[in-house]
């Protein structure tokens, strides 16, 4: 490694960057000023809707602010740029600059690798363009038009045909010029044998002469015939072939997420200077804030990934894969900060790192490890299905790791150690905690320090015992953490990554996420009684605290308070529970960052009228003042955004609220009898739903919107019993019972659609997409009389070939040694089928299997559905589909299918 190996000033190109009053001036301001023309309804299609280019654009990331939260560091790029370069916003200055560029970051890189970049882009660039070109001409042909739908596919045959023309020439020239070589070697050694021969003579050296000239003349007449032969046979070459050798040309080049360029990929704030390091391509490098002086930091074939400076800023913590090392400024001294561990009881049972955490004083570090099972570096073996490709000539299969009920669990044992920055012995530390591991359900968050450095806490959750426990040490004197808080029973779902035990600024307060009364909101953990004070009140989620301020008066949350289809951000009181909005109504928020001192905040936000962008909030005043600094998306979506969703919510028949949205077509109606389609999802998703104010999900908001838009149906999109983020009776919905709470609420939506939507209850259409999937089936085999059709796309129709992490926390108490969910089976259920269905999944998905839609196709044939039920397989296809079938392709099969079974408005 080389410290200090470039220093580049930038000045020249700092400068031309900077003094932009706002980032709107490199993205494509004219398309802003231009008032967007929206399209007629009847001239929308799909490929408009589903054009290979998204409209949307990539969100900032990497929000960070400086110590002093004068700067706002973001990582982002216009719409239509690759990568995500960094940018400063100065809030003094109210100036927004770009840090880093494809140019710039250029001239730290081989040209070799720009090559590979500018290549692949242009790759990119004109697949994406054939890729529309293809729809539109399809759909032109369909409509009865002269279109040639093979222009491309010639195109490609030529380039292919001229490749390997070249290649097989260049090829040919080689051999030419070995075989020459090989001869004229061939005639030395014989000339030099003649020359040595007793009585050779001169005739005879002119003889040996004569051969060799002749060899080469030859030589070179086999040189030009061997040139001929090979563009000949090029040209001879059938089409078939060329079809074959476009197809394998194709699956070598296809793009990969490092052909293009990547940009910045983390970014950390020094201490005290305003400073910061970033990482570029596995390199890091140092950036000067107010001067936009950047010095490369590493130039080494290894990846490093920056953690922190030093607690005086003089130099810097890294981690190459899961060692930890500190580099000096100033000097080329390394030191690696957390060695090899050995269990304290067992020498020989070593252990490897998983994790390592910083203090934020960076005095301390929580080295979190576990013990190596079998070979060193390879993962035990376990539990692996195959998955078939039919893309080659014959079928092939890979396999892939599932862990599903019944397997018997090896969880590692696993270690705790906290350890002294500074502290240069060889000795390790004793561990301040252990478990066992083995064939249990055992979690352990990570762990949270006090700012100063003296207090460290983290939560464990055991499944099976449903025991969740939370910890609380001291740094000095190595001593065991003390369990503050311990609960048995049904704790809630996504425990220990949502439970996140912190501490207030002045260290004084431990506060944790528990859901003691039927929501995940931040609790204050008593450590000297072990019990918890709620700091809210309310039927809301609030799970995810964001930081404090300085004072440690005022905690900041997300919640979705007030509006269950977002997620704001509020400012609470810790001492009252006060909750005061930051952000405006209705936006729901992503990342988001909150300043060391409380003063700033920065968040990815928005919803359907106003799609999400990086917005400051200034909190010095009373009045919050809010400045979005990116603009990410492509203006001609305005030109196509025909409607809008309308938010309702019913109650169903146990007196729940359902949320809800829905597309109402044009000249709509209470009283008309429309066709309508619902889509639902109705499974736990962590902290996710459907109805999401900023949500534009392809086929519940953009299908929908196109459905009512175009054929004028009524479109639904619901959260039934069973989803994240509306508290645990919807969360625990499914336990022992999945699918059926959801039926339930989809049947109550079917009579208020009746009632309030102006819809044909003959004409309801169902449709989701994994656990949706499963439970369009499910309904359709339940409830078969109340939607006159469905589309299911890659649902898990047998929960015993699941993932257990999902399927043991969601759907039932397992049992590892048998199978027990497959209680749960949709197979037997098939019987149940009266409506047409239509089954989607790809075939080579890792998560759903593929296998789960083949076994309930034959069952459903087994029943004598056949007439039913209808089959659309993606062959290269994942969970999300995305091989041989893009997104217009299946919803122009969904609008077909729909239209078939549930007709047109009148």
């Amino acid at each position: 490694m080389k410290k200090k190996a470039i220093a580049l000033s930038i000045s020249l190109i700092y400068a031309s960057l900077s003094c932009l009053s706002s980032p709107l001036a490199h993205a494509d301001s004219k398309s802003n000023d231009v008032r967007i023309q929206k399209i007629r309804a009847s001239e929308l299609t799909l490929e408009q809707l589903y054009r290979s280019k998204s409209y949307a654009g990539k969100a900032a990331s990497q929000l960070k602010f400086s110590e002093d939260a004068r700067f706002l560091a973001y990582a982002w790029n216009p719409y239509g740029e690759e990568g995500n370069d960094l940018y400063l916003h100065d809030t003094e200055s109210g100036q927004t600059t770009r840090i880093t560029s494809p140019t710039l970051m250029k001239t730290y890189d081989a040209p070799e690798d720009w090559d590979r970049f500018e290549k692949k882009l242009r790759q990119k660039e004109k697949e994406l363009n054939e890729r529309q070109a293809k729809a539109e001409a399809q759909a032109a042909y369909l409509r009865g038009e002269k279109v040639d739908l093979l222009q491309w596919e010639r195109a490609a045959i030529e380039y292919i045909k001229r490749e390997l023309a070249e290649k097989k020439t260049r090829d040919a020239v080689k051999k030419s010029e070995k075989d020459a070589e090989a001869a004229k070697e061939k005639a030395a050694v014989a000339a030099t044998k003649v020359s040595k021969a007793n009585g050779n003579d001169a005739k005879t050296d002119n003889q040996s002469d004569d051969q060799a000239n002749n060899k080469t003349d030859n030589k070179a007449d086999n040189k030009s015939a061997q040139l001929d032969n090979a563009k000949k046979s090029d040209v001879d070459k059938e089409l078939w072939e060329l079809r074959d050798e476009l197809k394998k040309k194709l699956a070598k080049e296809k793009l990969k997420n490092t052909d293009l360029y990547p940009g910045v990929e983390n970014l950390i704030w020094a201490n005290a200077a305003q400073e910061l390091i970033f990482q570029y391509r596995g390199d890091l490098f140092r950036l000067q804030a107010k001067t936009g002086h950047i010095e490369r930091l590493t130039k080494t074939d290894k990846v490093e990934r920056i953690l922190a400076y030093t607690a005086d800023d003089s130099g810097y913590l890294y981690m190459d894969d899961k060692r930890i090392y500190a580099a000096s400024f100033s000097h080329g001294k390394l030191r690696q900060l957390n060695p090899e561990l050995i269990h304290a009881d067992d020498v020989e049972k070593k252990y490897s790192l998983n994790s390592t955490i910083l203090s934020e004083d960076k005095q301390w570090m929580a080295i979190s490890a576990s013990a190596t099972v079998g070979e060193p570096g390879k993962t035990p073996p376990g539990r692996q299905v195959e998955i078939m490709n039919y893309n080659e000539r014959f079928a092939t299969a890979k396999k892939v790791n599932r862990e599903v009920s019944d397997d018997k669990r090896t969880v590692p044992a696993t270690a705790l150690y906290i350890r002294k920055v500074t502290d240069e012995s060889m000795r390790q530390p004793t561990p301040v905690f252990t478990n066992d591991g083995g064939d249990v359900w055992f979690e352990m968050s990570k762990v949270a320090f006090s700012k100063d450095g003296s207090q460290y806490s983290f939560s464990t959750w055991e499944r099976e015992k449903e025991l969740l426990r939370i910890y609380l040490g001291t740094t000095n004197g190595n001593s065991k953490p003390k369990i503050v808080l311990e609960r048995r029973g049904n704790v809630g779902h996504e425990v220990v990554d949502v439970v996140s035990p912190q501490f207030t600024p002045d260290g004084k307060q431990l506060i944790a996420v528990l859901d003691e009364l039927g929501y995940r909101q931040p609790y204050v953990i008593q450590t000297n009684n072990a019990s918890a004070t709620p700091i809210l009140k309310g039927n809301f989620e609030a799970h995810r605290i964001l930081g404090f301020t300085a004072d440690s008066q005022d905690m900041f949350v997300l919640a979705n308070k007030d509006d269950f289809a977002a997620m704001n951000v509020f400012k609470v009181k810790l001492v009252t529970g006060e909750m005061t909005a930051v952000g405006q109504a209705g936006d729901f928020h992503r990342a988001t960052e909150v300043a060391e001192n409380g003063q700033r905040l920065a968040s990815v936000a928005g919803q359907w009228s106003s799609r999400p962008e990086l917005k400051l909030f200034d909190l010095t005043s009373n009045k919050t003042a809010v400045k979005t600094l990116t603009d990410s998306h492509d203006p001609q979506w305005n030109a196509i955004h025909l409607l809008q969703a309308e938010r309702f919510n019913f109650s169903n028949r146990h007196g729940d609220t359902i949320e809800a949205y829905v597309f109402k077509p044009q000249n709509w109606s209470s009283s008309d009898n429309r066709p309508a389609i619902v889509y639902t999802y109705g499974g736990p998703l962590g902290d996710r739903h459907i109805i999401e104010t900023d949500s534009f999900q392809p086929t519940a908001y953009l299908f929908g919107m196109y459905m009512a838009a175009k054929h004028g149906y009524v479109t639904v999109a619901v959260d039934p019993r069973g989803h994240s983020n509306y508290g645990r009776k919807f969360s625990d919905a499914n336990w022992e019972q999945v699918g059926k709470p959801q039926t339930e609420d989809l049947e109550d939506l079917a009579k208020y659609m009746q009632k309030k939507l102006g819809v044909d209850g003959k004409r309801i259409g169902l449709n989701g997409w994994s656990f949706g999937g499963f439970q369009t089936q499910y309904t359709m085999y339940t409830s078969p009389d109340v939607f006159a059709a469905g589309i299911a796309g890659a649902g898990p129709t047998e929960w015993e070939n699941y993932n257990s992490w999902y399927s043991g926390r969601t759907i039932g108490k397992v049992d590892r040694s048998k199978p027990n969910l497959r209680r749960y089976s949709l197979l037997p259920l098939t019987a149940g089928l009266k409506k047409p269905l239509m089954l989607v999944h790809g075939m080579q998905d890792p998560n759903v299997l593929y296998q789960d839609t083949v076994n309930v196709y034959r069952a459903l044939l087994e029943n004598g559905k056949e007439s039913l039920v209808d089959l659309f397989l993606d062959p290269d296809g994942e969970h999300g589909m995305g091989g041989a079938i893009k997104p217009k392709a299946w919803h122009k099969k969904y609008e077909s299918f729909f239209l078939q079974h549930l007709g047109r408005a009148k």
